[in-house]
């Protein structure tokens, strides 16, 4: 019997990759594919990427925007082992620049600091969520090296929705099922390879997957008193794109093989591209994993025709 040659992997020195955290690493992170990885690790999209904002008389490393949320985003690199002084700047920087996430990436957490990090996801608004996470690199003999973002620390979505119910101290049935079913959802979503990024399960009963444009965004919505999953295009604030698409309705429609309820919503903002998946049923799970295998299939079908249409 052949015995196959096995490698060792080996942790790599990341001040040999990068020497400098502002001018190295930081301009390394915002280059697209290398963002990508991050962006992996949060469950979110960043886009629109800023270097050294200035926050007063001090400088964020790096500022971003979620693309499906429009959320703010600050991170702050240390190539060197977390300290109180980085702790005090990344509170600073999200009070300065209104941020809903901030990301502290270190080369080595030290304990307090995780503990830190806990205690300000558990004790503050929901929509404050606080990351900390270790850069590390490692290669295989003589192959190139590899970066690995590694979380440490990360919201509590379960204790923050806890803190907040009027209360009761626990989920109602219909957070509860929501919950499980995105995490199930996103278990299927790793399984199939991560067609679009997998974003933190929560209570919300909709999951939104970026489409390269802050305008509109491709979104799943659990209508569960309805029986029934949503595939939508949502447009955020702008009718002249929704009736331009829809002078495309025949082409639309035929690429995605689908027909379509086009809501164009004249008393709100937003508008809606609709195709309803049956089935739902939060007292019968029995069918969620044909149900969820649909719902990814369509959503990548969304995204694909739909970029082609949406400039």
């Amino acid at each position: 019997m052949k015995t196959a040659k096995l490698g060792k992997i080996q942790e790599v020195d990341i001040r040999t990759l990068w020497s400098h955290e502002q001018y190295d690493f930081s301009n390394w992170l915002s280059q697209k594919p290398n963002l990508e990885l991050l962006n992996e690790v949060l469950g979110l999209t960043l886009t629109k990427v800023e270097k050294e904002v200035y926050v007063g008389s001090y400088r964020c490393d790096l500022v971003s925007v979620d693309e499906v949320t429009n959320e703010k985003i600050i991170i702050e690199n240390q190539l060197e082992q977390s300290n109180h002084e980085h702790l005090g700047k990344i509170i600073t920087y999200a009070s300065g620049l209104d941020a809903s996430v901030i990301v502290w990436i270190v080369k080595d957490a030290r304990e307090e600091h995780r503990s830190a990090i806990e205690w300000l996801n558990n004790n503050t608004d929901t929509k404050i969520n606080f990351f900390l996470i270790e850069i590390h690199a490692y290669k295989i003999g003589d192959s190139l090296a590899a970066p690995m973002f590694e979380i440490v620390e990360k919201p509590n979505g379960f204790k923050k929705n806890v803190k907040n119910q009027s209360g009761s101290g626990e989920y109602n049935k219909s957070q509860a099922e929501i919950l499980e079913f995105w995490t199930k959802f996103n278990e299927m979503l790793i399984e199939k390879g991560k067609p679009f990024n997998v974003r933190k399960p929560a209570t919300n009963n909709w999951y939104d997957i970026a489409i390269g444009l802050s305008v509109a965004h491709v979104a799943l919505n659990l209508v569960n008193k309805d029986g029934c999953v949503v595939v939508e295009l949502y447009i955020n604030d702008d009718k002249k794109l929704f009736d331009q698409l829809k002078l495309s309705k025949h082409e639309i429609e035929n690429e995605l093989g689908l027909a379509l309820d086009w809501q164009r919503l004249d008393d709100k903002k937003a508008s809606r591209i609709m195709y309803r998946i049956s089935g739902l049923n939060f007292d019968d799970h029995s069918n969620y994993d044909e149900l969820m295998s649909e719902m990814i299939e369509k959503a990548v079908l969304f995204v694909d025709v739909f970029k082609k249409y949406v400039k």
